[in-house]
């Protein structure tokens, strides 16, 4: 296999932990309602109930960088995949609505943890020119696993099965096996094998097979780095006063991510579409086409990241967002537009989604930070993404129960304006650049 090739293949298996989070995070979609039916849940405990995983993912987002610092990138990987199949398992089998939010909640750790790990040990195995494609084939695979969700969402509501939503649950648990056991074929991050036991000779061998062509001088790179880093591996040390700017890039970047509302319209989507009178069959199509136009605009993402750069999409995906909010907000608000627009302005948010954010947002906090503080620093993006994630999943039944979702995405428009004016005169390009030229030009 050549470097080209076996780059690939350690970057594939890697996002393949991406699968089974868009997998977990959309699958809910078509068992949120049948759970509420069966628990006679009230919106405010239905509401928390979704909303575990995502507390779990806070906390799996927040200390993911310690066993990844400590033991390595590659058993945490592994570990990821053990926790997946655990909660779908038990979600599967849940017996009480206090078991299902355990068992949900499990499952949030390995998302959460998998959004540390997973574009983190990607991008410190990747070669510069094509590393922006590599960690974005995370982005890639969590959209397949949201489509795949969605698709066999659709096929076992349609099957007319006893307790259809504890087989939706439950299918997880099959690639969840699969990944744990691929994650035996790949190696250690050799940026981790430097920082942690300047072990030169592994991480070169590493190298050598994924970037034949720059090993040399990332072996380099990564020494005099370590040298210059006096603030070791500790969550701390990404506050201190030269990392600040850094730390900033990653919390904001990750703040927009989430108030888009992209995870309120995954997650709720077929509500959606029924406040808006379409019916419940035509509400999981249209989940289904949510899912296919986030796939196709990922394509798009993952081929003009390396070409374009991480900025120019962010642009593009501004301007899409502030579009196509601001149509579904009117949509709902304003006088007699037919209900067969919305899910046309929701594919359009999805594909602003899809190029921008959803493509950028993982490469850019995984490229932020320096060889020994970069577990901690994707940690805090990650856990900046997914405490939001859970607060609006937590509290969009409510409010678009109590005033109708149109204000909810008139708001969510708003917050996009703020994102396009931090793309225009904060963020910055890292298109092309190794990771320690990324970080001698931010410090």
């Amino acid at each position: 296999m050549n470097s080209k090739n076996y780059a690939f293949f350690v970057s594939i298996t890697a996002a393949l932990g991406g699968f089974l989070f868009g997998f977990d995070t959309a699958v809910i979609s078509g068992a949120e309602r049948d759970i509420q039916e069966v628990w006679q849940l009230s919106d405010w405990i239905h509401g928390l109930a979704i909303a575990s995983a995502l507390y779990g993912t806070v906390i799996g987002a927040l200390f993911g960088g310690i066993p990844a610092d400590r033991f390595g990138r590659k058993k945490s990987l592994l570990w990821i995949g053990l926790l997946y199949f655990i909660s779908a398992f038990g979600s599967a089998m849940a017996w009480d609505i206090t078991s299902f939010t355990i068992f949900r909640f499990i499952g949030g750790l390995g998302v959460g943890a998998s959004s540390v790990v997973a574009p983190m040990y990607i991008s410190e195995i990747a070669p510069a020119k094509n590393r922006g494609l590599l960690v974005a084939l995370y982005q890639f695979n969590i959209v397949f696993g949201i489509v795949v969700a969605y698709v066999s969402n659709y096929l076992i509501g349609t099957a007319e099965i006893a307790q259809e939503w504890r087989w939706m649950l439950g299918v997880e648990a099959i690639p969840a096996l699969i990944y744990s056991a691929m994650i035996f074929r790949i190696p250690e991050s050799p940026r981790w094998l430097i920082a942690k036991f300047n072990d030169q000779v592994q991480a070169r061998a590493i190298l050598t097979r994924t970037d034949p062509e720059g090993v040399d001088e990332a072996i380099r790179l990564a020494i005099e780095e370590e040298k210059k880093i006096k603030q070791k591996g500790s969550f701390s040390a990404i506050f201190a006063k030269r990392f600040l700017p850094t730390t900033i890039l990653a919390i904001m970047i990750a703040f927009f991510n989430q108030v888009s509302g992209i995870n309120a319209i995954i997650y709720f989507a077929p509500r959606v579409f029924e406040m808006a009178g379409i019916s419940t069959e035509n509400a999981l199509i249209s989940t289904i086409g949510i899912g296919v136009v986030n796939l196709l605009g990922t394509f798009l993402g993952l081929y003009l990241i390396d070409r374009i750069g991480r900025k120019k999409l962010m642009y593009i995906g501004s301007l899409g967002y502030i579009i196509s909010l601001s149509l579904m907000a009117y949509n709902f608000l304003g006088p007699g537009i037919p209900s067969f627009w919305l899910p046309i302005f929701v594919f359009g948010f999805i594909t602003s989604h899809a190029i921008g954010q959803g493509s950028v947002i993982w490469v850019f906090i995984s490229e932020m930070f320096p060889n020994d503080l970069r577990a901690y620093g994707q940690s805090i993006g990650s856990f900046t993404h997914w405490i939001l994630a859970a607060i609006i999943a937590n509290v969009f039944p409510f409010f678009a129960n109590q005033f109708g979702p149109g204000y909810i995405f008139a708001f969510f428009a708003i917050m996009m304006v703020w994102q396009l004016l931090w793309v225009r005169f904060k963020m910055p390009e890292t298109k092309g650049k190794s990771l320690e030229e990324i970080h001698q030009n931010i410090h």
